[in-house]
Parts: C-alpha cells; structure tokens; sequence
C-alpha cells in the first residue's frame, strides 16, 4: 500500500475486529483537532480541560465520531491520567482506521488558506 505516513499509532488487536490506537493528547487547545504525528502516536489537541475526566470524555466523544462508531466501542486502555493513551476502538478493522485516518494526514489537510 502506498501511504505517505506510517500509521505506526493504529494496531490490530487479535480478535481481528478492533483496534489499538496511540494518541498523544493536547489539552485545552483553541479547539478540538488531529495535529498531525507525534512520534509513533496520533497528536489530538482537545478544547476540553484535564479536569474531573472532561478531556477524556471529549476524546472518546471525538474519537467515536471521527470513526463512525458508538462512544461504548472505544475504551481507554492505558494513560486515563497521563497525555500519552491507548485507545481500544470496537467494531472496526485495520483496513477502515487507516482509510479514515490516512487523508487527515496528508500536507494538505494540515495546509492553511491564505490570509485574504
């Protein structure tokens, strides 16, 4: 497959229908988006506090969307504390993560318009 990134943040699980995602989290950005790679995870700046779970609720409610998934099929798996996490994401394949994933990954999606 020919992919101008190494989606070395996505991993099949065993069970061969989800899969493990590496995110680093930026909270209380200016709002909620992919950044981009930060080393092997997935760089998220989330507009929500890390405060009482409000960050981590976002991400799941983020990650869901993005995904097309319920909330209940993604699950913190490591770093509920920490800005380094593993994510679970239930009901999706390798093969969808990095079909949505890749396009958000490309220069251009990171490109601005210029300033009129």
């Amino acid at each position: 497959m020919n992919r101008p990134y190494d989606l070395t943040c996505l991993r099949e699980q065993a069970d061969g229908t989800s899969v493990s995602l590496s995110i680093h989290v930026q909270p209380k950005a200016s709002r909620t988006r992919i950044a981009g790679l930060h080393g092997e995870a997935l760089k998220l700046c989330i507009a929500s506090p890390p405060v009482d779970g409000k960050a981590n609720a976002a991400i799941i409610q983020f990650i869901a969307k993005l995904f097309k998934i319920p909330r209940a099929a993604v699950t913190i798996a490591s770093g509920e504390t920490s800005r380094d996490k593993r994510l679970v994401l239930a009901g999706i394949s390798m093969t969808q993560a990095e079909a949505i994933l890749q396009p958000l990954l490309t220069p251009e999606a990171f490109s601005r318009p210029p300033a009129d």
